[in-house]
């Protein structure tokens, strides 16, 4: 039977966890693998992953799993134990956190989530002939420094939200919202690239291994994609005493939502449109919650809001509320648009 989520407000949970006393590893890792029945697979990873007191957000599909999530400290080697020792996903690698935010209210996930999806990764592909383990070849932080000194093109197969905040250098930024957006359009916007050597890149690497194999499928023959993505190679260089082609922020899918991976910040607050900064927040109006990037000094003086329209309508009814805010959120996608295209 299909287990509930933690239905606690997001107060509570914060409550929950500023009590804890220990430390988390954050991570992430994905796995292209046939899994028979994903429902019986959800179930039986939350069973574990509760009791081992994970927090975040896994989905399973009959192709595979994607998981971002975080482990105490102290039942690490108890969850590394079971994951090796499920078949399904034996020898997957993981790809730690860059920066750890530390403990309690600082975690990096809430709670747990086990979604069961038709695919772990949303592409919109519907072509039987596509083979998505037909990819291209794994590029090493050495390659990737190489490449770009080389002035091979560099794709961000990230959506314009993810690269505002932070990109490799001389990167093609595409400008879209979602995955299954890019995928449509990738082949198109650089077919006069087919004969030459491409490099893709994403966050942790399950987007840009998929679209390597579908750039192939579409006539690309020198198709390569960064390993673990941009985590990984911020620990190759870091390990390895590379210089760092990667410029400000990682941008990540949890509490966080960024991680320093270049010094550089090389993006401006869209509030005051003045101030260089690359940190993230949602508008405190949940009927509005428009992710936005926002320096101290804006947050501090719409009290978390996006705008003053979206504070003032926060009192008023929910259907007026949502009716009002409306044009606060589309103003800073515009702003992305605008800014972003390439």
């Amino acid at each position: 039977m299909y287990k509930k989520v933690n239905t606690k407000s997001k107060e509570e949970l914060m409550r929950d966890l500023e009590k804890e006393n220990f430390r988390r590893k954050t991570l992430s890792f994905y796995k292209y693998v046939k899994i028979e029945n994903p429902k019986e697979m959800r179930d039986f990873l939350f069973d574990k992953f509760e009791n081992l007191g994970c927090l975040g957000r896994i989905y399973v599909a009959h192709e595979g799993i994607n998981a971002q999530m975080n482990v105490p400290e102290h039942n690490w080697e108890a969850f590394d134990k079971f994951i090796q020792n499920t078949k399904e996903f034996a020898g997957v690698p993981y790809k730690m956190a860059v920066e750890e935010k530390g403990k309690g209210i600082q975690s990096s996930f809430l709670k747990l989530i086990i979604k069961v999806r038709p695919k772990i990764v949303a592409d919109g592909l519907d072509d039987s002939t596509f083979n998505p383990s037909d990819t291209g070849a794994y590029a090493t932080a050495e390659d990737v420094n190489n490449m770009i000194d080389r002035g091979v093109t560099v794709i961000d197969m990230r959506n314009m939200y993810e690269a505002a905040i932070g990109h490799f250098e001389n990167a093609k930024l595409m400008n879209v919202d979602t995955f299954r957006e890019q995928l449509a359009k990738v082949t198109d916007m650089f077919k006069d690239k087919k004969d030459e050597e491409v490099l893709l890149y994403c966050t942790g690497g399950i987007r840009c291994e998929k679209a390597s194999a579908w750039m192939k499928h579409n006539g690309f023959k020198n198709v390569k994609h960064i390993k673990g993505g941009i985590i990984d190679y911020a620990h190759q260089v870091k390990a390895k005493g590379l210089q760092n082609k990667f410029k400000g922020k990682n941008f990540v899918f949890d509490e966080r939502m960024g991680e320093r991976v270049g010094d550089e910040i090389i993006a401006t607050c869209q509030v005051c449109e003045k101030t260089k900064c690359d940190d993230y927040i949602h508008c405190k109006n949940n009927s509005c919650h428009v992710l936005f990037i926002c320096c101290v000094g804006c947050k501090n003086k719409l009290s978390g809001y996006c705008s003053k329209i979206c504070h003032i309508c926060d009192k008023f009814p929910k259907k007026i509320n949502q009716f009002l805010v409306g044009p606060s959120r589309q103003k800073y996608h515009n702003q992305f648009k605008k800014n972003y295209k390439k």
